[in-house]
């Protein structure tokens, strides 16, 4: 059977779950039928073995009182009431033999019987003291033979009823782990597109390029989902080749005029085409530094679109202070002009699980930051220590302290102080960033923390496997 829909799946996995229990309610339905039948059917037995045993009981004594008092009177009376006697005795004998099984002491009493009815004949008292002595001795043996058959049927229930318990028991154990297997056999053709629904959510979220295959069959809703996330995967994709075109295309034709501009205004700053008045020489050098902004934009775009495209960076033991040193290094010139300096407090043992070009890129911003926004003349500390789960990484300067206010969105992508940077270049919000970034891809976390000897202080914390 094709299941067509949602509500269908749920409907019929729902009914079959059901089954079990509606096999138990029938077993218990049945279960008790047979136990208010037995129940019902023993009682009424009981009672009416309870009746014929006292009424023969009652007729056993006026038989025994009448021939005694025949013995003493020999009234002709008197022997027709006590045969009389002994044939009730006889017939309530035969009704409590034959309602149940045949006692044992029902021979006994059925023997005596006749030898009672010849009363008339015993001329010795004594003799008639003992036929009456055992025939009242058979009574008593025949109730204790009724007593112990109403036991034996009372254990009988007893274990009847024991047996049903331990039955219901084990069916309701049964049923109820079958009703799981059912249900979690049933909610697999719920969870399986679920799932896939899920693995194609992520595989779009890692901009895979691969997205697992479409659903054959399914639900009708879920796989209507399904068909619009392989939409949005498609039109996700087409929109990152254009983005990535277009930025590759803006940079190729941004850089030649802005290459052939700076050319154009060294050639002027150099005199080479002549003389240039004070005011000229303010023109260029406005033209310069609008040169090397836009430079700088259209170099951090790039940087930043490279590193949205890297989903998954390979990550494998990195030695943290060369990437540090390397950096720094590479901001001598800078620092020297701005009358800085990098102090480094890292052992060489530190590593950490990460990617180096990552790292290097979050060490060259945030000494690029320090740098731009520190003072003149202040040094810029370094410091990495091994915590209990993690490597931390401080970056800490002198300069003007980060608003509380700006901390939270300071590492949102163009958004920047209000501070000026030290070299009159306005920045385009990227570096932050993409420090936060990179931070992510390496599985880590970063922070704007306080120190008593430095006004601003960036901490990294990346796991150490």
């Amino acid at each position: 059977m094709q299941i067509r829909s949602l509500k269908q799946l749920v409907l019929i996995s729902f009914l079959i779950s059901l089954v079990p229990l509606i096999v138990l309610l029938l077993q218990s339905q049945r279960d008790f039928s047979q136990v208010s039948v037995i129940t019902t059917d023993n009682t009424r037995l009981f009672v009416s073995v309870a009746t014929d045993l006292q009424d023969l009981i009652s007729a056993s004594q006026d038989v025994q009182r009448l021939i005694k008092q025949y013995q003493v009177l020999n009234d002709p009376q008197l022997k027709d009431i006590a045969d009389r006697s002994l044939d009730s005795f006889e017939n309530k004998l035969d009704a409590l033999c034959t309602r149940a099984e045949e006692f044992p002491a029902c021979s006994g009493l059925r023997t005596a019987v006749p030898v009672l009815r010849d009363y008339h004949t015993f001329n010795d008292a004594q003799v008639v003291n003992a036929y009456l002595a055992k025939f009242e001795e058979s009574i008593i043996t025949l109730q204790r033979n009724v007593n112990r058959y109403v036991d034996q049927k009372v254990q009988e229930q007893q274990r009847f009823l024991t047996d049903m318990q331990a039955r219901q028991g084990w069916s309701t154990g049964l049923l109820v782990v079958l009703s799981l297997i059912i249900i979690l056999f049933s909610t697999q053709f719920i969870v399986k597109p679920v799932r896939k629904l899920q693995a194609i959510i992520q595989s779009i979220a890692n901009s895979s390029q691969s997205v697992p295959a479409k659903s054959s069959s399914g639900p009708r809703e879920l796989l209507a989902v399904e068909k619009d996330l392989y939409w949005l995967s498609e039109r996700l994709r087409q929109l990152e080749k254009v983005r990535t075109a277009l930025l590759r295309h803006a940079s190729h034709e941004l850089k030649t005029p802005l290459a052939s501009i700076k050319e154009g205004c060294a050639i002027l700053s150099d005199n080479l085409l002549g003389e240039l008045n004070p005011a000229q020489y303010e023109v260029l050098q406005l033209l310069d530094n609008s040169t090397e902004r836009l430079n700088l934009l259209v170099v951090k775009l790039l940087d930043y679109n490279a590193l949205l495209q890297q989903a998954e960076p390979d990550l494998v033991p990195v030695n943290v202070l060369s990437v540090i040193r390397a950096s720094a290094d590479n901001h001598r010139l800078l620092l020297q002009q701005n009358e800085q300096d990098v102090e480094i407090k890292i052992f060489n043992t530190l590593t950490v699980a990460g990617d180096e070009e990552l790292l290097r890129r979050i060490a060259d911003n945030l000494i690029s930051n320090a740098i731009a926004y520190g003072k003149k003349g202040n040094v810029i500390q370094i410091e990495g220590y091994r915590d209990e789960e993690c490597v931390v990484i401080d970056f800490m300067n002198n300069g003007k302290p980060i608003p509380r206010e700006a901390r939270m969105e300071i590492f949102e992508p163009f958004k920047r102080g209000a501070e000026k940077r030290n070299d009159k270049v306005i920045g385009a919000g990227l570096g932050l960033s993409i420090v936060a970034d990179c931070v992510r891809l390496l599985g880590g976390a970063i922070s704007i923390e306080e120190r008593a000897s430095f006004d601003v202080c960036f901490q990294i914390k990346l796991p150490r496997t």
